[in-house]
């Protein structure tokens, strides 16, 4: 008799990303890792410390990752390992250079959380403009119980129609946002690399010229040499006292010490982030007392619909990759 083939060893190093609510039992909602069982032998660690891969990983022919990294040495040690999934957009947590000098197919998943990012960039916005959340706490403290009038603020907030809405990188989330403020009735200024028609309309600015005209301020550019920090003191001096600062791209794109001293002299006058530069964050970061700083943690990319989408790609790409046409390649 033909011995049935062996299946191959997956691992996964950190499934708490895509399975947050797994630890006990699955919602009927939620996505499994059911779909993988079915290409390997699988094995999903919650999560996994830098000093717990090589261990874990030793006998995997495929790796998955969200978050874990694998730099030049820790891929020198894993001699079995062919393929290496990250399961999110961004790969710079891999030494793509070592990964290609070892043969490693290296895959990503592109664009699987697009409107969940742009809906959460306008639940900031939205949020900041409202003072919503501080206006909700103020009604359970029993100010408007106690209060003469049948309506109740605590601050002047704006129409967002009319208004600017300035979005720094226009790709995939960049236009998605760019959309829904179009059909805020805002207008709609960029600035990219590369600009695009789009179907609606876009005034393309100089970085320094968006910063310094919009009334919000969204950022969706890639994190590079040339980005870091590109939301900077100057760059804060010279916006609008009103304008409201976004950030759901990456931590490091803002100077953060320089965002916390802004806020406190009123310009901007508000802040929404999703990403810190170190996540979760040190107790010192000054954003985490900065006034009118809404801070939400990491949480945009990660909705139901996102994450299903999300677990349909990374076991679309290991299907792909076991039957020798590997897609979404970066490396």
């Amino acid at each position: 008799m033909t011995p049935e083939p062996t299946m191959p060893k997956i691992v996964a190093l950190d499934g708490f990303c895509l399975t947050p609510a797994t630890t006990t039992h699955t919602p009927a909602n939620e996505p499994t890792w059911d779909a993988l069982t079915q290409l390997g032998d699988l094995t999903v660690y919650p999560r996994t410390a830098p000093d717990e891969i090589v261990e874990r990983c030793q006998d995997a022919e495929l790796m998955l990752t969200n978050k874990v990294p694998f730099n030049a040495d820790t891929l020198a040690q894993l001699p079995n390992l062919q393929y290496l999934g990250v399961t999110a957009t961004g790969v710079n947590i891999i030494d793509l250079d070592a990964a290609k000098a070892r043969g490693i197919t290296v895959t990503n998943v592109p664009a699987y959380s697009t409107a969940s990012v742009a809906q959460h960039v306008f639940a900031l916005i939205l949020s900041l403009n409202t003072a919503l959340s501080e206006t909700g706490q103020a009604v359970r403290d029993g100010q408007w119980a106690n209060g003469p009038d049948f309506s109740f603020t605590l601050q002047p907030w704006h129409e967002l129609e009319g208004q600017t809405l300035g979005i720094v990188g226009m790709g995939t989330i960049g236009q998605a946002v760019a959309r829904l403020g179009h059909a805020f009735g805002m207008h709609i200024a960029a600035h990219s690399r590369t600009p695009k028609t789009l179907d609606i309309p876009v005034a393309w600015l100089s970085l320094d010229n968006l910063f310094q005209t919009a009334n919000v301020v969204s950022l969706h550019c890639p994190l590079t040499p040339k980005t870091q920090h590109l939301a900077n003191a100057e760059r804060f001096a010279s916006m609008k006292p009103n304008a409201i600062f976004i950030n759901t791209g990456r931590g490091p794109l803002v100077d953060e010490p320089a965002l916390a001293d802004a806020l406190a002299q009123g310009t901007p006058a508000a802040a929404g982030l999703d990403v810190l530069s170190q996540e979760p964050p040190a107790a010192d970061n000054p954003l985490l007392s900065a006034p009118n700083c809404l801070i939400t943690p990491h949480l945009a990319w990660a909705s139901v619909e996102a994450r299903h989408r999300c677990m349909a790609t990374v076991t679309d790409n290991v299907a792909q990759f076991l039957q020798g046409q590997p897609v979404n390649v970066v490396s």
